[in-house]
């Protein structure tokens, strides 16, 4: 990637193609994309004219699952060919109108197949307990559909609940078209100079820039535009939740809650403890943390807009995709040699979209349609700190490697509340790394920055606050009262208010950050960092004291896929989340990393006088 391409905000069809994913190996034409889905419609059509009214029998359930999941395979392959496309350049008209067809006539096609899971729950259990001894490899399927027994409506109601589904999609739509295609900021100026202004380089850069002027007016610029959005943005989330309220009360759930929780498989008692012992334990040590960043350098006060600051921004380097890979190999490669080949794969073969280009999507994330291969969508900065994001997202085209190597697509699909404990391992495991490398005091203090700054204020700070304020606008969700922009930005501020206590100065704008962020439009998704995370850190230090056996141990979990339950998953990792004492020693470790810090920024300060 070029430099220029760092000065200027590129159309799609000017980056270097040899960065970018190559979503042909989904579809070589969007012809074929169009036969697909004619094959996907007639799939369905056969479907009910075949299994429609006739699940009496176990040998019948099986043909029936086993031609389910051929459906969901052709039906996957469509939707990412569709959204990866939308993902890369939400500009493009023929991207747009692709997904948007598409959308639509998955709705009416889910709407025909919805009888199957309706007629299912129809069939006596000493039926289905036929089919489950039949054939174990559904069992988990089929044991996960009769969970939702209490909660499922009549045959009709469900067709035609189905059938919304690409309406109930219209918030996020709207969020991210608002986000990605509408929203164009202005240059600003700062020291003297006009300077690039855009979603993913403020996000990847600007809140990171070492001169203090540039970082805080890129900030005050960034928040003023986005303002101008506030109530187009506020009326999506708040269309949103609405309708997850309305959905919680349709399908006989007693709380929002407990609606949005079921497909995780957790009960309110975890979603809550992670929130609530991080509120009250992990906030002194980062606001510890938040001290130090003012004290190294200088500011006369700490403001939100300086928290992104890296301790020591002049010691990292700058790294190229093809130097990030030497440090991929050598930090992940423990994961078997099976693992390392997928790695060479993904980064050799174009799994991965590392270009910045007008439209594109911020932030990064995996998805991985089964029979194909996971992409990989990161906007690349040329900064170390991209090594750990790549890491991650390299954790989830791992996972679901070694899952669909073992699992149909009825069984890939482990709950949100442990989904990120294998991205967030593969960022300690390059940390531990790292670690290894070197024992000079600037460059250990450099990684354990990385390990606070990359890995635990993300997934336990950035993604934590998310998940409290989310949980505070649902609590007035089920108490019948209707919320709004002004709610949602007086919400995040007193969220931010609690967390940071006076450590911070919450400039302006800082109300504002719930705005950036698509995982409200995903349910409970964003407390779940902090969940994966805290089973990843008791793995990972498992491995840094018993080698190969936690290695394996971690391998059989990643092979599991949905088999497991979150509990089940972490426990087959070795930890007993069932307690709060893994979530206490994350805690605790966090707090020993700042330590470390504080030290050895003494040190370093000691020996320049």
């Amino acid at each position: 990637m070029s430099d220029q391409q760092e000065r200027k905000e590129l159309k799609r069809s000017e980056v270097d193609q040899a960065y970018t994913w190559n979503l042909k190996d989904i579809f070589a034409t969007d012809e074929e994309f169009h036969q697909a889905q004619e094959k996907l419609a007639n799939l369905i059509q056969e479907f009910t004219k075949t299994y429609k009214g006739n699940l009496t029998e176990a040998p019948i359930i099986l043909d029936a699952v086993k031609d389910y999941e051929k459906i969901l395979i052709v039906a996957e392959q469509c939707g990412s060919y569709a959204s990866l496309h939308v993902s890369e350049d939400r500009t493009n008209p023929k991207y747009q109108k692709n997904a948007m067809e598409f959308q639509s006539k998955m709705g009416s096609l889910v709407g025909e197949i919805s009888f199957f899971e309706s007629e299912l729950l129809q069939v006596p259990e000493k039926v289905l307990s036929e089919a489950m001894e039949a054939d174990e490899s559904y069992s988990y399927y089929l044991k996960d559909v009769l969970r939702y027994k209490p909660h499922t409506l009549s045959p009709e109601t469900e067709k035609v609940l189905a059938r919304l589904g690409e309406v109930m999609d219209v918030p996020y739509s709207i969020y991210e078209t608002a986000k990605l295609a509408d929203l164009s900021f202005p240059e600003f100026e700062a020291k003297g100079e006009q300077h690039l202004l855009t979603f993913i380089n403020f996000e990847g850069e600007l809140e990171y820039e070492q001169d203090t002027e540039i970082r805080r007016n890129a900030f005050r610029a960034f928040s003023k535009k986005l303002r101008d959005y506030q109530y187009t943005i506020g009326t999506a989330y708040a269309a949103q939740i609405r309708q997850e309220k309305i959905m919680s009360e349709v399908k006989n759930h007693d709380s929002v809650f407990d609606y949005l929780l079921m497909g995780q498989k957790v009960d309110r008692s975890l979603y809550n403890r992670q929130l609530d012992v991080l509120m009250e334990e992990l906030a002194p040590h980062m606001r510890r943390y938040a001290k130090l960043i003012k004290r190294v350098h200088g500011l006369e006060d700490m403001t939100y807009a300086d928290l992104k600051l890296d301790l020591d921004p002049d010691f990292e380097p700058s790294i190229s995709v093809e130097e990030s890979k030497d440090y991929i190999y050598k930090a992940l490669g423990i994961l078997g040699d099976d693992y390392l080949e997928m790695l060479k794969e993904a980064l050799d073969n174009r799994w991965i979209d590392f270009v910045q280009n007008k439209g594109k999507s911020t932030g990064a994330f995996c998805a991985s349609p089964y029979g194909v291969h996971p992409y990989i969508l990161i906007s690349w900065t040329h900064k170390m700190r991209e090594v750990f994001t790549l890491a991650h997202e390299l954790g989830h085209a791992g996972h679901s490697v070694l899952t669909h190597k073992n699992h149909g697509p009825l069984n890939d699909n482990l709950s949100r509340y442990a989904i990120e404990a294998p991205s967030t391992m593969n960022e300690m495991l390059m940390a531990n790394y790292l670690m290894k490398t070197s024992e000079e005091p600037r460059f250990k203090r450099w990684v354990i920055a990385s390990i606070i700054a990359r890995t635990y204020y993300h997934n336990f700070v950035t993604h934590f606050l998310e998940g409290y304020y989310q949980r505070e606008v649902y609590k007035l969700v089920d108490e019948g009262k209707a919320v709004q922009t002004e709610d949602f930005h007086r919400i995040f501020r007193e969220t931010l208010e609690k967390f940071w206590g006076d450590a911070v100065d919450l400039t302006e704008g800082a109300e504002l950050t719930w705005m950036r962020q698509p995982h409200y439009y995903m349910g409970l998704y964003p407390y779940t960092y902090s969940a994966g995370l805290t089973i990843s850190t008791a793995v990972s230090q498992r491995i840094l004291k018993e080698g190969q056996p936690a290695v394996d141990d971690w391998r059989k979990v990643l092979s599991a896929g949905g088999t497991l339950t979150p509990v089940e998953f972490a426990k087959a990792a070795g930890v007993d989340i069932s307690t709060d004492q893994p979530l206490r020693d994350t805690v605790n470790y966090i707090g020993s990393l700042i330590d470390q810090l504080e030290q050895l920024t003494e040190e370093l300060e000691a020996e320049k006088e």
